[in-house]
């Protein structure tokens, strides 16, 4: 495990964007569906390599709560009732410095699966 910390944790409800800042200087802007389909709990992540279970349907998801665990870690309480993960310091971390390429992952998996993610709701009629 590594060092690095949080400095700043904001959650930003309208905008489905949970922005979070380390002590190394990194900042990242991650959306709550982003989150919530790299979800570390075993329901996501199934109980080991490759029980991963693909997440459709949550455009939309967004954040209720967050809850400190201890000093190395947060609990997200999502709005589809998903509360189980964990996410360490350094999952976090990670999924904000890989974003785009685990996004990408995700989107791909989608496409592969046959599914279609519509727009958001939130980001819909946007000036």
């Amino acid at each position: 495990m590594s060092n690095i910390k949080p400095t700043e944790i904001n959650l930003h409800q309208a905008s489905h964007v949970l922005e979070i800042a380390f002590d190394d200087g990194s900042r990242f802007e991650l959306p709550t569906e982003y989150l919530r389909v790299y979800s570390p709990s075993a329901e996501v992540q199934g109980h080991g390599p490759g029980q991963d279970k693909l997440q459709i349907g949550k455009q939309d998801v967004n954040i209720e709560r967050i809850e400190q665990v201890g000093h190395y870690a947060i609990q997200l309480f999502f709005d589809d009732n998903h509360d189980t993960g964990i996410y360490s310091w350094d999952t976090l971390y990670n999924l904000g410095k890989n974003y785009d390429e685990l996004w990408q992952k995700y989107l791909d998996r989608l496409k592969e699966a046959g599914k279609e993610r519509p727009e958001p709701e939130h980001l819909k009629n946007r000036a």
